[in-house]
């Protein structure tokens, strides 16, 4: 059995992400992703092994009874580019909905950081785009606001603990490490 990574010290099989990229190429999806073998292939193989390790990480993480919709904590397209495609594949799933809801509990804004954004963006949550005041903008900026900053708690929440508890496998580095020999992104 080949290894690919280790999560607080338990291995995750090749095999495990044998099948889930088996499952999204059967998806309806999958004649749009990289073909297998290639440098871009790779890449997706490596993206399937982070999102198995923040799986696992999550997994063993206690919820709560009641976890919040997924509309809830991923309201758009903005809120999953924002946290992070692995993040917000992991929050698919309503246990890690409730880790979210833990780990993110005592997160709020202050009247300062919704004066200051309502002043900046006067007409966001108006019709049409139209400035409105910021009594009438203030329950919808405050959820707003709070909504970004629980997701960027998660995520570095996320990430802490990817760091402390995963080793990951020679060739299943992240696909941004930029050590590992498919990653194009350059600067």
């Amino acid at each position: 059995m080949t290894t690919v990574a280790w999560v607080a010290g338990y291995p995750i099989a090749e095999t495990e992400v044998d099948e889930r990229e088996k499952r999204l190429r059967a998806g309806q999806f999958g004649s749009a992703l990289p073909r297998q073998g290639t440098s871009e292939g790779r890449q997706l193989r490596r993206w399937l092994t982070q999102l198995l390790v923040a799986e696992r990480v999550v997994a063993a993480q206690p919820g709560g009874a009641d976890p919040p919709a997924l509309h809830e904590v991923l309201p758009d397209a903005a809120a999953r580019l924002e946290i992070g495609s692995i993040a917000a594949a992991v929050l698919e799933g309503p246990h890690a909905r409730a880790v979210f809801a833990r780990v993110t509990a005592a997160v709020d804004v202050t009247d300062a950081d919704v004066a200051a954004y309502h002043a900046r963006n006067p007409g966001r949550f108006g019709p049409r785009r139209a400035a409105i005041p910021l009594a009438r903008a203030r329950p919808a900026v405050t959820d707003h606001l709070r909504g970004a900053a629980r997701r960027a708690t998660f995520r570095r929440w996320l990430d802490g603990q990817v760091a402390d508890l995963v080793r990951l496998a020679p060739g299943y580095e992240h696909p941004g490490d930029p050590r590992q020999p498919d990653n194009t992104h350059r600067h």
